[in-house]
C-alpha cells in the first residue's frame, strides 16, 4: 500500500496528455513551418506565435507531471486545447483541399489523421480539466 498522497500520483491519461504536450511543444520549436500556415492571418508574426505556443505546451506538459503545478497546468492545458481547436479545424480543411488536389495516398492519409484528431480534443480537455480540479484524470 502506498503512503503517497493521491495527488502525487499520475495516471495514464494524464501522463499521456503530458507526453502529447511535450512532443507537440517540441515539434513547434523544431519545425515551426509546419504550424505557421494555421495561424490566423489576422495575427502578426506567425513564427513567434508558433514558438510561444510551443513553449506554452512544454510548460503545461511539465506542469501536469508535478503535483504542485498540476492544477494550474491542467487549467492552462484545457485553455490551450480549446484555443487551438479552430486552428486544428483549419489544418483539416487545408489538408482536405490538398488531398483532393494531389490525390495521393500520403495526402489522403494526412487528411484522415487531421480529421481523426479533432474529436480527440474533447477527451484531452476533460483530462486537463480533471487535473485542474485536482481530481486526477
Amino acid at each position: 500500500m502506498s503512503t503517497e498522497p493521491s495527488s502525487s500520483r499520475i495516471d495514464l491519461p494524464l501522463a499521456g496528455l503530458a507526453a502529447l504536450f511535450l512532443g507537440s511543444g517540441a515539434l513547434h520549436l523544431v519545425r515551426p513551418q509546419v504550424f505557421e500556415p494555421i495561424v490566423p492571418p489576422q495575427l502578426p508574426e506567425p513564427r513567434k506565435i508558433v514558438e510561444i505556443s510551443g513553449v506554452a505546451e512544454i510548460v503545461c506538459g511539465l506542469g501536469l507531471l508535478h503535483p504542485r503545478t498540476r492544477r494550474i497546468a491542467g487549467l492552462a492545458s484545457a485553455a490551450i486545447l480549446a484555443g487551438v481547436f479552430p486552428a486544428n479545424v483549419q489544418m483539416s480543411i487545408d489538408a482536405g483541399k490538398r488531398a483532393n488536389r494531389k490525390r495521393t495516398a500520403k495526402s489522403a492519409g494526412f487528411f484522415a489523421g487531421t480529421v481523426a484528431r479533432l474529436p480527440l480534443q474533447w477527451p484531452m480537455i476533460k483530462v486537463a480539466l480533471r487535473a485542474g480540479k485536482g481530481t486526477g484524470a
